[in-house]
């Protein structure tokens, strides 16, 4: 498209007062901000809303107005948007050179496996992506198994946290963010999901990002205790729509002086104290990673369990040798 030329007062300034000068013009309102000031040998060409009886007439090229983009979330070469609008998801397309595929989220995540459900506003028809974080590469099908590009920097948080060795378990690994970021420091990750795609998913992202000390165990979390030996150093619950249920299995998997992540949505600060109460705990810090909605937020809870009477924790034994 051919920039728009208008023709407009202005004034004429040396080149080295023209910052000077424009700067006190849009102070006084008098700069003209839908069109590009020029430089014409030595001085500069001020576009002006007036003639102030000093000024000349030029042409000049309009500044071109920058359509708002809708909000949505990136991930990989898919953006994801709220609302329904054709017209702004192809502005979205075009505004980004990496984008495939704007989506519509048609609610929330739901049902045992985690899963969206989206429509295509603009460009391929797919929800499937790869998504580059910190030098990781993770293959995504939005439909099929969930994945939050928003966790990025969470989980470079819990990566410095732990120490080179580490036995650690991801109860609801997904397509494995945590299990594949954290691998190159813990000795072994055991990662399980209940949804078969995820898991599938998982196996190709370990095998792209050449894991070798990650399980990938496609199981429910609440049965893990039947076949897993206890004594974890860390263990990491992203199941935020219901961690409360499986927390009692973490308690008792984790060795004493462990650490648990618990991610949970919640409306208010320490919603989720009451539920460590007769659990160990010895320590918890609490932080909002992110808000969810107007309402909720993101919260993770870092627990360091001691054990005690209530719980199972003295039978877990320590972690390493």
């Amino acid at each position: 498209m051919v920039p728009l030329e208008v023709e407009q007062w202005c004034i004429r300034v040396a080149l080295t007062e023209g910052e000077r000068v424009r700067r006190e013009l849009k102070e006084q309102g008098l700069l003209d901000p839908d069109l590009r000031p020029r430089a014409e040998g030595d001085t500069l060409l001020l576009p002006v809303t007036a003639d102030r009886g000093e000024g000349e007439r030029a042409r000049f090229t309009a500044i071109p107005i920058r359509s708002e983009l809708p909000r949505h979330e990136l991930i990989g070469g898919i953006a994801v948007m709220q609302e329904y609008d054709p017209d702004a998801a192809e502005r979205l397309l075009a505004s980004r050179p990496s984008l495939h595929t704007v989506l519509l989220s048609e609610g929330p995540v739901e049902g045992q496996y985690r899963v969206r459900r989206f429509t295509v506003l603009a460009g391929l028809p797919t929800t499937r992506t790869r998504v580059t974080e910190y030098g990781h590469r993770f293959d995504l099908d939005l439909s099929l198994a969930y994945f939050s590009a928003r966790l990025s920097t969470e989980r470079q948080r819990v990566l410095r946290m732990i120490a080179t060795g580490e036995r650690v378990l991801d109860m609801f690994a997904g397509v494995g963010p945590f299990a594949i970021t954290i691998s190159g420091r813990a000795r072994q990750v055991v990662a399980c999901d209940l949804n078969p795609a995820a898991v599938a998913l998982m196996i190709g992202n370990l095998r792209m990002n050449r894991c070798r000390n990650v399980l990938p165990v496609l199981c429910d979390a609440a049965r893990v205790r039947s076949f897993l030996p206890p004594g974890f150093d860390r263990i990491i619950m992203n199941l935020p729509l219901s961690p409360a249920s499986f927390l009692d299995t973490a308690v008792a998997l984790i060795r004493p002086g462990g650490w648990i992540h618990l991610y949970a949505l919640q409306t208010r600060e320490g919603e989720m104290l009451p539920l460590l109460e007769g659990r160990g705990a010895a320590e918890v810090r609490e932080h909002v990673v992110h808000t969810y909605s107007p309402t909720q937020g993101l919260a993770v809870y870092d627990i360091r369990v001691t054990g005690s009477p209530e719980s199972t924790m003295m039978d877990a034994g320590p972690g390493k040798g």
